[in-house]
């Protein structure tokens, strides 16, 4: 009887705004009946309260223990459920943002295009009665513009493919989190802003280094950094764990990082310091033009 209200009660009482009011009025009660109900027995048989006795004091102090921590507790526990539950919601809204966004681009690019092309063929069909001589420049036209089309529908589908610096982020923290490694990051609120072009450059190349902290360096934390300078953009990985030697027989993956920056004019850079290992990307500004 004292310790299952203890413990139950105020994690009950804890799930509304009305039961968080409540429950210092039920501590006072619950810890008078304890009280009444030691000196009842106290008077009822002499001798019962003895307090050197381990047993009297902690039934005493149990409850104050017990209810302010449980209350602490229960509260945590559903902070943390509603903040799961806002992300989720957050997450909806801007896959519906995200829809809206890719609807707002084909309606502009593609939906003027096709009404270029339905223009052009019944100019077409009717030219080829009266003019037929006319007809074939007008379906050189029809044919170029539905050879742009498909490629304009091939560059989205492939954006769409791409992922984002956040998206990168997000999966790697699962498996970061999985291998008891700590993620940190400063500047990931601005790095949302940077072009597309950018961040799919960057992204795949972030997502392997993290993979191989994972793998090698066996990290307790790492640190990601995203820093918008005036010549462009650069994103710091920064482990505390073992990375003296770099490359190993076999590996081709620091090579296939270097390439990548080095093709669209970045650069990529690895070294060791008081810390442990520091990978260095940098894009120059040129790249989001």
């Amino acid at each position: 009887m004292i310790i299952f209200p203890a413990w139950q009660v105020p994690f009950i009482l804890a799930q509304t705004v009305r039961g968080r009011r409540q429950a210092r009025w039920f501590f006072l009660v619950y810890e008078s009946i304890v009280v009444a109900s030691f000196i009842r027995d106290g008077l009822a048989t002499p001798g019962y309260l003895d307090w050197h006795s381990g047993d009297i004091v902690g039934a005493f102090f149990f409850p104050w223990y017990h209810h302010g921590w449980r209350t602490f507790f229960a509260r945590e526990v559903f902070a943390g459920r509603k903040v799961r539950q806002a992300n989720r919601r957050l997450e909806a809204v801007v896959q519906r943002d995200e829809r809206e966004r890719i609807a707002r681009d084909l309606h502009d690019t593609l939906g003027q295009s096709f009404s270029m092309i339905t223009v052009k063929t019944e100019l077409a069909r009717k030219l080829l009665s009266k003019y037929p001589e006319q007809v074939a420049a007008e379906l050189t036209d029809i044919e170029a513009t539905s050879r742009d089309n498909l490629q304009l529908v091939r560059t989205i589908v492939n954006d769409l493919h791409q992922q984002s610096l956040s998206e990168v982020l997000v999966t790697q923290s699962q498996t970061l989190d999985a291998a008891g490694v700590s993620l940190m990051t400063f500047g990931e609120s601005l790095s949302v802003q940077w072009p597309t072009v950018v961040q799919s450059e960057l992204a795949p190349v972030v997502q392997e280094a993290l993979t191989n902290v994972v793998r090698h360096a066996r990290a307790c934390k790492v640190t990601v950094g995203f820093i918008r300078g005036r010549d462009g953009y650069e994103v710091t990985i920064q482990d505390d764990g073992e990375g003296h030697e770099f490359h190993r027989p076999g590996s081709n993956g620091l090579a296939g990082m270097h390439d990548r920056m080095v093709a669209v004019g970045g650069s990529f850079d690895i070294r060791t310091n008081r810390v442990g290992t520091i990978v260095t990307l940098r894009l120059p500004q040129g790249v989001s033009e």
